[in-house]
């Protein structure tokens, strides 16, 4: 299991559903203000160390777990077992865990959208939303034939693919994956953990399950969102373009507010820490 951060001070380090087991960084004040952090491909909870720490420090409490498919203990073969709604309820059991009726929700990457998904379809539990790098998915959707998005994403139709994917991620014992991630801003060292741990037995292939259950989700649409929104996206983003970006205010019937971050590309968390932890506190704040 991935130690806690810095402010740790007991609570949920893992938690079961359905016979898996979710590792998780619970810290900060045990009483403060619950953001739960969902992390996206291929990262894990410690995206989110350097933003939880500052978010210690205002005062908010932080629960990042490993997801589906990157917990040791929660990889379940086969891409049904990653759909959207298995992920969102792995955050409700989450929550469940943490004697926690609702939380304030962050996201980035894949983690947005299941942030989306729980700000649509379980308000109850979502205080507030916010949503890094990915845009709601109608907007995205939107956008796939509307703007140059498809070509963006075109490493999506290659991560349905068997096996290759994996053979050319994996090449070079991880060296393929890692040099993907530092030409895509994350400094070695991280690019390096996340190379490692993608490598750990069927880490690869249960991180891209998340890609190859999306056909399976394509009539199961994520609705409105209706809990206050904070959504950030960077100009240098090479996956996701402003289009989409631009359209996800029309799928909001809540408080919304775009921030765009000049200069930086996909990785938020990592790239602009102070930043992000200063947005959401901020979030947090007028939405208590």
């Amino acid at each position: 299991m991935t130690p806690a951060p810095p402010g740790h001070r007991g609570g949920v380090d893992r938690y079961t559903r359905d016979g898996l087991v979710f590792d998780v960084r619970d810290g900060g004040p045990s009483g403060g203000e619950p953001v739960v952090l969902l992390h996206g491909f291929p990262q894990d909870s410690a995206a989110w160390t350097a933003v939880a720490g500052d978010l210690h420090g205002a005062g908010l409490r932080t629960l990042a777990p490993d997801q589906r498919g990157y917990s040791p203990g929660a990889r379940p073969t086969g891409r049904s077992a990653y759909r959207l709604r298995e992920l969102t309820d792995d955050v409700l059991a989450l929550l469940d865990a943490a004697e926690l009726g609702s939380a304030h929700v962050v996201g980035h990457d894949w983690g947005g959208l299941v942030a989306w998904a729980l700000g649509a379809r379980h308000p109850e539990r979502v205080r507030t939303l916010t949503s890094l790098s990915v845009p709601h998915p109608a907007a995205m959707a939107r956008a796939m034939v509307t703007s140059d998005q498809a070509l963006r994403s075109y490493y999506i139709a290659l991560f349905q693919l068997p096996v290759l994917p994996e053979r050319l991620l994996l090449a070079g014992d991880g060296a393929a994956l890692r040099r993907l991630l530092e030409t895509s801003g994350l400094p070695p060292e991280q690019a390096g953990h996340y190379a490692r741990r993608m490598q750990e037995p069927g880490a690869l292939s249960a991180a891209l399950a998340w890609y190859r259950a999306l056909p399976l989700d394509a009539r199961d649409p994520v609705g409105r969102v209706r809990v206050p929104t904070l959504h950030l996206w960077s100009t240098r983003d090479a996956a996701l373009g402003r289009a989409a970006t631009e359209q996800t205010r029309r799928f909001v019937d809540a408080p919304y507010r775009l921030e765009v971050l000049e200069g930086l590309t996909h990785f938020i968390p990592e790239l602009a820490p102070a930043r992000t932890a200063e947005l959401v506190t901020e979030h947090v704040r007028a939405h208590r």
